[in-house]
């Protein structure tokens, strides 16, 4: 079995386990995003002449797709402070490569389930859009950006609480700016171009064009591809640096 299955199989073996607290902790933000904006207030709303609620699900998958792909740092932290797990890992004949790439799977897939629970909860909400390959390609490349980031993350904190307080200044300020609650292009040039440093700005903008149909410019694949890229190699020098 290649090393690389081997880091991933085990994060799923954590996370069938804990499924259905997973699946219930998945679903209790976008369903009170989608109570809140958008049927008390996205029903007076209207965005590009859609409803608010059209506007709001793309927005929610691509921040789902941050949030879940980077959640990944938190059972690294755990296998690596409490149960020792990473220095396992150490010991074994597994490369930096290996364990990265493992990790970032399992950060692709919690954030493909988190994604299928928040379209699931758009279609009881009775919304119908397009997902397609653009949509899905702009949350792939979001996923791995951000579960590779994480991994990066995990390897440099020097305690739990510190990456709880690194997911307070990093995802949370983004997860409200990347326009997943609001357009971007009724901003000011100066704001927007401010706001378009967030690779969240490009998954949103990407995965909302492709959900109502539209074809989303490349420099957004480009910018998403380039930081997940970025965040990788980082990812594996940050892997060998805590090895020495």
């Amino acid at each position: 079995m290649s090393s690389f299955v081997a880091v991933y199989l085990r994060e799923m073996l954590i996370l069938r386990r804990r499924l259905i607290r997973q699946v219930l902790g998945m679903s209790i933000s976008p369903l009170l995003y989608m109570l809140t904006f958008g049927w008390a207030l996205g029903s007076t709303i209207a965005v590009g002449g859609r409803s608010y609620l059209q506007f709001l699900i793309p927005g929610l998958a691509a921040m789902a797709s941050m949030t879940q792909a980077f959640a990944i740092a938190g059972e690294i932290n755990v296998a690596r402070f409490y149960l020792h797990v990473f220095e396992e890992f150490q010991a074994a004949p597994v490369s930096r490569l290996s364990f990265v790439w493992g990790e970032v799977l399992a950060g692709l897939t919690r954030a493909l389930l988190a994604i299928v629970i928040v379209l699931g909860l758009g279609w009881l909400f009775g919304v119908s859009l397009v997902y397609g390959i653009w949509f899905w390609l702009a949350i792939v490349l979001n996923s791995l950006a951000f579960a590779s980031l994480a991994v990066a993350l995990a390897m440099v904190v020097k305690s739990h609480a510190d990456q709880a307080l690194l997911t307070n200044f990093v995802i949370t300020p983004m997860a409200f700016l990347g326009g997943t609650f609001f357009p971007l292009e009724s901003l000011p040039g100066w704001a927007k171009g401010l706001l378009y440093v967030l690779p969240l700005s490009h998954a949103s903008t990407a995965a909302r064009a492709g959900a109502f149909g539209q074809s989303p410019g490349w420099s957004h694949y480009l910018v998403l591809g380039a930081v997940a890229a970025v965040f990788f190699i980082l990812a594996i020098l940050t892997v060998g640096k805590a090895r020495d």
